[in-house]
């Protein structure tokens, strides 16, 4: 059977006073709508559609990489009027589930059940029972505890606000069925809306059966509406990718001091990830790496052995095994270190290769460079790549040691076991081998007298 999904995702969110579309504010830094999205386009056989409105070009512009069909619904006039705004692309036979843009963390499962559930004679709603319902629209059953309605809180008698079981607005049904109910949906409530939850009374007055389900967790089904509930979720998504982790074996010194704000795709054993690490974007992480608090990592290849010591940035790199970085230091984009690479407290690296053995230990920035095996490169030594316009290339070979406070002016060649002299700035290739030094001549005035402090008058 063919899904037909409709993603309702028009509302301005009023409550959470921004100029942001509510559906584009973040969930482990993607879109709330990139996470139904990503739910819905995992079940097989679907179609996807979303429905926008208040936002509309700014939803269309943050998530223009998938494949879905964009419906605009011009007047927000209830979530009826949205899904009728998508009839002419529902076919009769498709069953049509019906998922909503501020609510991020609905599971797979939790819909696939929904979907079983939907036949020529019944079908499905998703339910949820709250200790506190208010603001929900409550499932009315009857005495044989069949749904025979959704009433809204703001039309609910004292009687119906009592129930707790309420409708989360996610459901399942065929699309021939939601069709002829919408055409027959009206507007006279305390809201005018059309209220899309009115097609449960047309479904049981037509003899169709309402089969209801619940999802694991109240929380699967939560919207979105203030920044309490967004930070909510967040805190509740981290736990869950902290206890996944966990469960594959690795040691979260504390789970509610980390966030996974991407992916993980492959886990070695014996890892461990101390407080307030974030990682981003697409990570792998070999046997054995530890990770120091404060660090944050994003798209990063990670070997095994590798230690990352505490307040270290590391984005867009593959670092080697038994690499020892930090603390403190910033690894950038387009950075490859090699097996057995040592790089030290406050040191930069950007768009360079670091082959084995070599150390960058202190205070240095290391930009556009390629550097060969057992390198040693000194305190505040820095590559001088940019002149303001271009970028040049500085290359230092194998064994080569380069003295402390060293400034090497790119375009150069440091050659196979070269010395620089501390306090150099090399501005021409330096041969294999030897020393190159520049330094300015050291004066000493022998009769020069300390400056004192002067008396005030």
């Amino acid at each position: 059977m063919k899904i037909n999904t409709l993603i309702l995702a028009a509302g301005k969110g009023t409550r959470m006073r921004s100029n942001i579309p509510k559906v584009l504010h973040p969930i482990a830094n993607k879109p709330l709508i990139a996470h139904v999205y990503e739910m819905a386009r995992g079940l097989p056989g679907n179609t996807i559609n979303i429905i926008v409105g208040h936002g509309a070009e700014q939803v269309k512009q943050a998530i223009d990489d998938i494949a879905v069909n964009w419906i605009l619904q011009s007047q927000q006039l209830g979530t009826g009027h949205a899904v009728q705004q998508a009839k002419e692309f529902i076919g009769d036979d498709q069953i049509v589930l019906i998922l909503f843009g501020d609510v991020p963390l609905l599971n797979a499962g939790t819909a696939k059940i929904l979907i079983e559930n939907v036949t020529d004679g019944q079908m499905a709603l998703l339910t949820v029972n709250l200790d506190n319902p208010a603001g929900y629209g409550r499932i009315i059953r009857n005495d044989e505890d069949l749904v025979i309605k959704i009433m809204e809180e703001k039309d609910a008698s004292d009687h119906e606000k009592l129930v707790n079981e309420v409708n989360t607005g996610v459901m399942a049904v065929k699309g021939g069925m939601l069709k002829t109910w919408l055409d027959q949906l009206g507007n006279d409530n305390a809201q005018a809306e059309y209220y899309l939850t009115d097609i449960i009374a047309m479904a049981v007055a037509d003899g169709i059966g309402i089969i209801t389900s619940q999802p694991i967790s109240p929380d699967e089904v939560l919207g979105i509406n203030n920044r309490m509930q967004l930070a909510h979720l967040e805190r509740v998504y981290q736990q869950t990718q902290a206890k996944r982790l966990m469960a594959e074996g690795v040691t979260l010194m504390d789970p509610g001091r980390f966030d996974l704000r991407g992916e993980i795709d492959s886990v070695g054993e014996d890892i461990v990830i101390d407080v307030n690490v974030i990682m981003e974007g697409k990570i792998s992480l070999g046997n054995r790496v530890k990770i120091g608090p404060n660090t944050i990592i994003k798209n990063a290849v990670i070997a095994d052995d590798v230690e990352i010591l505490a307040n270290c940035v590391i984005e867009d790199a593959v670092i080697g095994h038994s690499c020892r970085i930090g603390p403190f230091a910033r690894i950038r984009p387009e950075t490859k270190l090699a097996n057995d690479v040592h790089i030290g407290n406050f040191v930069e690296i950007k768009k360079s290769s670091i082959n084995q053995g070599s150390k960058v230990n202190h205070l240095s920035y290391i930009g556009d460079a390629e550097i060969g095996t057992q390198v040693n490169v000194g305190a505040g030594t820095i590559t001088c790549n940019y002149d303001g316009a271009n970028k040049f290339k500085t290359i230092i070979e194998d064994g080569a040691f380069i003295g402390s406070n060293s400034q090497l002016v790119a375009p150069v060649t440091i050659g196979k076991e070269a010395t620089i002299g501390a306090g150099s700035t090399i501005t021409r290739d330096a041969p294999p081998g030897q020393l190159s030094l520049s330094r300015a001549k050291q004066t000493v005035v022998s009769s020069w007298q300390r400056p004192v402090k002067q008396e005030k008058k």
